[in-house]
């Protein structure tokens, strides 16, 4: 057979399998996404653009971009693959009910996967544990990072445990957490939904042998906005609901990455040319609140979204770290700044790391994401490892 008959032969294989509808593990929507990806990235930068994109495919190109920056990344792909084959939504959570409970090994990881932390309105919410089994057999309670996606609070998904699927070989438990999106339930359901699986963790921690007293946060984007909620509203009781009551929510660590502070003020620091008007009735922002956020009544629940209200002199406060793109197209680099110079204002301990050049998921710039899990981790050692 002629080589490029071959060639398009696999190529359609790949396409084919990337795209087929049916349920497969994460592991194997990785995969496949990558291959997808790599055999379609005809300039070599890592990402899909629009005219790369295979024809047959580009209507839904628009909703796998999410940060709206005209490329497709193997992250995007992938969290849009896995948010679809886990039929999100509370309709279709009644339907399908939670995926069944499973245990998967790859390597020295052990994966716990779809154990329900809290039931909301008859609805299962589920996360995955990731455990180090090496790190747990020397009998010590493992420290445990919170990974919180990304996607506009209305997309993506678990599954995967994102970039701090790396710091288990560091010897960390990760949880991994489904959220409900702003399609299921407005504000503040998402901030309560991660609070319950904080205490969650706590609740379970001598069954799984991690330690309730050393549990960091971390997340991107719109996960990043939710991991600063939970590192600034530590001892706010207004999101506390009744799954696991009586255990605290509160984190001794926060990762954020490029991750929103202060909504009200995204649009008057936003890039010229950005791809996002946040004030407007169909932004993320928006969408999260239920109308446009510079309008009342939508405008006082802003306010509360932020993670900067929570901050108070006298509060205490758990170590931060921010990372953010220099030229973040959609998530201003001043909401890192500003975040960063709130939290020093009241004694706390905060460093932020602005990667030159870079847009949203640092794009562009000269981190990578084994750079940034790296970084975490040396952050995560200083804060959440017993020193003996």
């Amino acid at each position: 057979m002629d080589r490029g008959l071959i060639g398009l032969f696999v190529l359609f294989a790949i396409v084919a399998f990337a795209f087929r509808p049916e349920a497969q593990t994460p592991e194997a929507i990785q995969k496949a996404t990558e291959e997808f990806v790599k055999a379609n990235d005809t300039n070599g930068d890592g990402k899909l653009s629009l005219d790369e994109f295979p024809e047959s495919k580009r209507d839904v190109f628009k909703k796998i971009d999410a940060d709206r920056d005209g490329y497709v990344t193997v992250q995007e792909d992938m969290e849009y693959r896995i948010s679809h084959s886990s039929k999100k939504g509370s309709t279709k959570r009644e339907k399908k009910g939670t995926a069944e409970r499973r245990t998967e090994h790859d390597g020295d990881t052990r994966i716990e996967r779809d154990i329900v932390y809290a039931v909301v309105d008859g609805s299962k919410l589920p996360l995955d544990l990731y455990i180090p089994e090496k790190a747990a057999a020397k009998g010590k309670p493992l420290p445990v990072v919170v990974w919180i996606h990304g996607g506009g609070w209305k997309g993506g998904s678990k599954g995967t445990a994102g970039i701090a699927r790396g710091l288990v070989g560091h010897g960390y438990a990760i949880v991994d957490v489904e959220y409900r999106l702003s399609d299921e339930a407005l504000f503040p359901a998402q901030v309560e939904d991660c609070k319950a699986a904080v205490r969650w963790i706590r609740a379970n921690a001598d069954k799984y042998g991690l330690d309730p007293d050393h549990i960091g946060a971390m997340g991107r984007s719109a996960g990043g906005h939710l991991v600063a909620f939970l590192g600034t509203s530590g001892d706010t009781k207004e999101f506390d609901t009744d799954s696991n009551a009586g255990y605290s929510s509160r984190v001794q660590a926060v990762v954020n990455l490029w991750g929103a502070t202060d909504i009200l003020q995204m649009d008057a620091h936003s890039l010229p040319g950005g791809k996002t008007t946040h004030d407007s009735a169909d932004s993320p922002e928006a969408r999260l609140l239920g109308g446009p956020m510079q309008q009342e009544p939508y405008r006082s629940l802003a306010v509360k979204v932020n993670p900067i209200k929570y901050i108070a002199k006298g509060q205490k406060m758990p170590p931060f770290l921010m990372v953010h793109g220099e030229v973040d197209e959609l998530v201003p680099v001043h909401q890192s700044k500003l975040l960063h110079a709130a939290l020093k204002k009241v004694g706390a301990e905060t460093t932020v790391h602005i990667v030159p050049n870079a847009g949203h998921g640092l794009k562009g710039g000269e981190m990578d994401y084994d750079e940034l899990c790296e970084m975490a981790a040396v952050f995560f050692d200083k804060h959440l490892k017993r020193k003996n």
